[in-house]
């Protein structure tokens, strides 16, 4: 199987600081935008490119404008990320994450990314956790392929496929913590588990087709669809 997974709230929980601080010198840095800080814009499941541009035009910036800067912004973002990212991230690791992932290493899974972290960003964010070593390079999908978050599960399920044809559906699964992932899954017409650590109670994930209240509980779902 395919496994697609989220990373903050998902992988990681707390660890958004230094991601958070890098976005806000971007746009300042980029768009010459003072006061970046929006406290009405929800960042939980959106991408990065989708975070700014929603900061950019509250603040009054045209369309046009935004999109004339947005190749800059993702170079400066990852610039600014790379400067401010603590060394050591381990202690943001959720709780029974790693047994999760090295069970699922040993098995017949492909562990791969579908995150709105821009890819330089989740790379870094997840080498530093002490996670980095599970997903390999060149697959995945990431807020620097696609604005829209929708689009990325499409775009992980090629990049992980074979001979021309993207990865079956039937055997992709997205793991995340949030609607907005859930809603990316169904996008694609793929499953998604959801997994209640991140901000969002179980009871608002109820459109996923399981959900489980930490990665022991998601262990046991996974093993039960790898017949493990």
């Amino acid at each position: 199987m395919l496994l697609l997974f989220d990373i903050d709230g998902t992988l990681l929980r707390g660890a958004t600081a230094a991601h958070r601080d890098a976005v806000y010198a971007a746009l300042r840095s980029v768009y010459d935008l003072h006061d970046p800080e929006d406290p009405h814009i929800d960042p939980a499941g959106r991408t990065d490119l989708e975070i700014a541009r929603a900061i950019l035009l509250r603040a009054g910036l045209e369309a046009r404008h935004i999109d004339a800067g947005l190749q800059e912004f993702r170079a400066a973002c990852a610039e600014q990320y790379a400067r401010l990212c603590p060394p050591d991230l381990s202690q943001y690791v959720i709780r029974g994450v790693p047994e999760l992932l090295a069970y699922l290493a040993a098995r017949e899974t492909v562990l791969s990314l579908v995150t709105g972290n821009l890819e330089p960003i989740a790379r870094l964010k997840l080498t530093r956790a002490g996670l980095g070593h599970y997903f390999a390079a060149g697959q995945g999908g990431f807020g620097s392929d696609a604005e829209d978050r929708t689009l990325l599960p499409a775009i992980a399920r090629r990049r992980a496929g074979h001979d021309g044809a993207p990865y079956p559906r039937s055997r992709t699964l997205v793991i995340g913590d949030t609607p907005r992932d859930i809603a990316c899954a169904r996008a694609d017409q793929v499953r998604c588990f959801a997994v209640a650590t991140g901000p969002v109670p179980a009871g608002q994930l109820t459109g996923a087709d399981a959900v489980a209240s930490d990665p022991a509980q998601l262990q046991e779902l996974l093993a039960g669809e790898l017949g493990a």
